[in-house]
């Protein structure tokens, strides 16, 4: 991608209305578009970010055994009344559209009452399962508090699992291998080495849910961590009857701001009684499933890349999430030669599979630096008057501002390897 064609723009200021760190530099650095408080419109840029995360993200699910799908956001009230959900009383977030013909339908906050119904038209049998399904889907939910970015909206797409078991050994095989699997990801996308697996409240369904939680001082949440086991402990269950279940002491954690980037969660047979889906066992008794539900929402776990990886200058992505893997800078003055070996080296980059935003713009140095430095993108290729005259190109790391000079001829493997 050419600059000169980019729709999108850099910008100096955030709206002054914005208050979150990764919502003001992404929307500074032409990645996402603010419609309203808690709705956010991905440009060009923002959804390559987007797209990559949920790659890496079905990539480590199917790896584990899930199969995705795709469910519909307009939900049928009835299997949430049965489940007694449907009320504004048991879900506050609702958004419900009433139909010109009567009755009302709902947009999806959450998808555990239609992947169980589903499930009754495939599930009959001990030999049907075990079954995990996931779907990348836009969900809607009413929040009160939509003033933390892209971390905590209207309107996102989650990545939701739902593994149905049968019986409750099946079902903590797969919760582990689900957990360690979201530790993957996020060592993937650059923050593993400050997210926690956490113990938290289950509600109605369980004693324990996990969460996985990022220490950031943007975070809505708070956390106990025990460093030496590398877990932590939600403020909701931080009592001394939980601590010494767990084999914790007070003295032994450390209280930190954090940002709740996924969830697991057991559901028993909640909503398998609920909506009557059985399996005939070995004995040829109907049994109930037993379910779990998986969370991570690519958008939340975007906005905390940003506000954990960027710097007083602007973003720094990981490369596995990066728009681009190169950003190609050049400085021509207005000198021919310099443009046309900008060019060469732009479709030899193509040629090569590397994906490359190039700087095209007739701009000074100054801003160029400053617009690549807040894109952020992980190595920044500069070729000016100077680099020609000594046969090379300059990179540079985002990350820690490193300088190496790499000739023409061996660019390509630099940057592969």
């Amino acid at each position: 991608m050419r600059h000169t064609q980019l729709f999108t723009k850099t910008r100096k200021d955030a709206p002054k209305d914005e208050v979150s760190k990764n919502a003001q530099l992404l929307i500074r650095a032409g990645y996402i578009h603010k419609e309203m408080a808690g709705v956010y419109a991905y440009l060009p840029l923002g959804l390559r970010v987007m797209n990559n995360i949920q790659r890496v993200i079905r990539e480590e699910m199917n790896a584990i055994g899930g199969q995705e799908l795709a469910m519909t956001t307009l939900q049928n009230p009835a299997p949430w009344q049965k489940t007694g959900r449907w009320s504004d009383e048991a879900i506050d977030v609702w958004f419900k559209a009433a139909l010109k013909d009567g009755g009302e339908l709902g947009l999806a906050p959450t998808h555990e009452e239609p992947i169980t119904a589903l499930m009754q038209e495939y599930v009959s049998s001990y030999k049907d399962m075990p079954k995990y399904v996931y779907q990348f889907q836009t969900k809607f939910r009413n929040e009160l508090r939509a003033k933390s970015g892209i971390m905590r909206t209207r309107e996102f797409i989650m990545k939701d699992l739902y593994s149905f078991s049968r019986d409750e050994a099946q079902f903590r095989e797969f919760y582990e291998k689900c957990a360690a699997a979201y530790m993957r990801v996020f060592t993937r996308v650059g923050i593993a080495d400050k997210t926690f697996r956490t113990f938290a409240s289950g509600g109605s369904f369980s004693k324990f849910s996990d969460e996985f939680q990022t220490v950031c001082e943007a975070g809505e949440d708070t956390i106990y961590i025990h460093r030496q086991k590398g877990i932590a402990v939600n403020k909701e269950v931080y009592v001394d009857e939980v601590l010494a279940e767990l084999g914790m002491q007070k003295s032994e954690l450390e209280e930190a701001k954090s940002i709740e980037v996924g969830n697991i969660f057991p559901l028993g047979t909640r909503f398998s009684d609920a909506l009557g889906l059985t399996y005939k066992d070995e004995t040829g008794a109907e049994v109930a499933p037993v379910m779990g539900s998986y969370g991570i929402g690519p958008a939340r776990l975007m906005g905390t890349i940003v506000e954990l990886l960027s710097d007083a200058k602007g973003i720094i992505w990981p490369k596995e999430v990066a728009p681009f893997a190169v950003h190609l800078v050049s400085i021509t003055g207005g000198n021919d030669e310099i443009v046309a070996e900008a060019d060469r080296i732009y479709e030899m980059l193509k040629d090569h599979g590397i994906e490359v935003l190039y700087d095209d713009r007739d701009a000074r140095a100054g801003e160029k630096f400053a617009d690549s430095d807040l894109i952020g993108i992980p190595t920044r290729l500069v070729i000016s008057e100077k680099t020609m005259s000594q046969g090379g190109i300059e990179v540079v790391t985002r990350a820690n501002g490193t300088t190496t000079f790499v000739s023409d001829s061996s660019l390509v493997e630099h940057l592969q390897n």
